[in-house]
């Protein structure tokens, strides 16, 4: 699904990226890792609740803390009240899993190039944890194209929180209204308008199992291949 008209490369100075559903698949990681967790909580002769891709899907997006908290609420049975021993437990796994079930999109390294070679600054903005996101776009060989990376501990908000983006405009040097924010959900578009940044969301990510094409946003690829920027 192509926005209505190209979007004019010389209306951008930037593009702000996300990671996670975006550029890359990571949904295996995050269903190995808190599989693993859950596991790890479970009490000596408790059966072991496995969750599922869809399940785990509708939990992320809003980082990590959330994500821990969300599937602990599910599970039940006291583990909510077990939080920091299940965060730190979740920390453990996911860096020993990071980037091992996921896959960079179809046309996600075609649209980096095609904003690269529109001479656009290029900045990663994920609510991931930093240290993570550095790791994962290294192991994907995505990490070349950015100048900046930016995490959801890197700032004192995360997205939908407007301060992320604004942040990342200052560090680009470059007004929030020619900084196109891409990403996949309602927390990216939430997050743009907030900040006065026009957004493109692509429709295959993890929009917490709502339809993204109800997002209010400026626009819409299947696939960041389709991206088209008109000089």
């Amino acid at each position: 699904m192509m926005p209505d008209k190209p979007f004019d490369a010389c209306s951008f100075d930037a593009a702000m990226v996300d990671l996670d559903g975006t550029l890359v698949d990571t949904l295996g990681d995050f269903v190995a890792t808190v599989n693993a967790m859950l596991a790890e909580l479970r009490e000596p002769g408790q059966l072991s609740q496995q969750l599922d891709a869809a399940t785990v899907g509708r939990m992320v997006g809003k980082g990590s803390e959330n994500l821990v908290k969300a599937v602990l609420a599910h599970a039940g049975g006291g583990l909510p009240a077990r939080y920091a021993e299940a965060f730190a437990s979740y920390q453990r796994h996911y860096a020993a899993i990071n980037g091992m079930h996921s896959t960079v999109y179809p046309g996600g390294l075609e649209g980096l190039r095609t904003l690269q070679q529109a001479g656009l600054k290029l900045a990663c903005l994920t609510n991931k944890p930093l240290a993570m996101a550095r790791q994962l776009l290294k192991i994907k060989g995505l990490d070349g194209f950015f100048s900046e990376v930016f995490g959801g501990d890197s700032f004192e908000r995360k997205k939908p929180h407007p301060l992320p983006l604004l942040k990342t405009c200052e560090a680009l040097g470059t007004a929030p209204a020619r900084t196109l924010m891409i990403g996949d959900s309602s927390n990216d578009a939430r997050a743009a308008r907030a900040a006065g940044c026009p957004v493109l969301l692509v429709t295959y990510g993890y929009n917490h199992g709502e339809p993204v094409c109800e997002v209010d946003a400026d626009g819409f690829v299947d696939s960041l291949a389709e991206l088209r920027l008109q000089k």
